[in-house]
């Protein structure tokens, strides 16, 4: 029961197989999330395997509360405990506000919002002796990206419930916080119908005169999760070489 144990859901490509990744480097076991690319999450076990640490392969949809309770049920048979979430699953319609149907809502939120909160409540009965969890967001979530409504309100109600979270499970010695990226050339970012005009107008008008990648975001997760960071809770570190100072 002394061997740590991390989650990190929509694991099996970009940020959240990075994350994985450097977690199985530093010691956890790690249980891999996905809904859809078992091959790709299969490979990245693979890689966590090789490294020597135990991995569990958990298929879920988590906008789907009854399949997170079986996830977190496979959890706990397989390793009886959680130390880390890392909240990172994402989905998203992108579409112009009037072009935005209930499904496309009903889709976004549930998988961005809903998940974090009914998976913090099962991670947290796991976190007997305290954990830390951390959600990934984006600047949409404070600013206007176009055709980005759905996930930018979807990432907003994500970082106001770290901020509850955060005072609500604190007293369980669970620390709670979020990061929010800048644009990263992500799988995700490929469904963008302007990726290569946003990828290069964002390295343009960034202050640090480079894109923020993927191990920017990772370092940040890993600061989150380290006892050096324990009287950070319920904040949004932003990570985005500084573009969002900009008017």
């Amino acid at each position: 029961m002394t061997q740590k144990v991390a989650l990190v859901t929509g694991s099996s490509r970009g940020i959240g197989k990075a994350t994985a990744i450097r977690l199985a480097k530093e010691g956890y076991d790690i249980v891999i999330n996905y809904a859809r690319s078992k091959k790709a999450a299969e490979e990245t076990a693979a890689e966590i395997t090789a490294l020597g640490r135990k991995v569990l392969l958990v298929k879920a949809n988590v906008g789907d509360v009854e399949k997170i309770k079986y996830m977190f049920a496979e959890i706990k048979k397989e390793f009886g405990k959680l130390d880390v979430f890392v909240n990172n699953a994402a989905s998203g319609v992108l579409r112009p506000i009037m072009e935005l149907e209930e499904s496309h809502w009903n889709w976004t939120m549930n998988i961005n919002s809903k998940a974090l909160l009914f998976c913090a409540q099962e991670a947290a009965k796991l976190m007997d002796n305290g954990g830390k969890i951390v959600s990934i967001s984006s600047l949409g979530a404070i600013r206007y990206l176009e055709n980005y409504t759905t996930v930018g309100v979807s990432k907003a109600a994500v970082e106001a419930l770290t901020r509850y979270l955060a005072v609500e499970l604190s007293p369980k010695n669970i620390i709670v916080n979020a990061v929010s990226g800048g644009a990263v050339d992500t799988e995700a970012l490929k469904h963008f119908p302007n990726r290569n005009e946003l990828l290069g107008d964002s390295e343009k008008r960034t202050p640090a005169g480079r894109l923020v990648e993927i191990e920017d975001m990772v370092n940040t997760v890993m600061f989150l999760i380290s006892d050096q960071a324990s009287m950070i809770r319920g904040q949004t570190i932003i990570v985005d070489g500084g573009i969002s100072l900009l008017v």
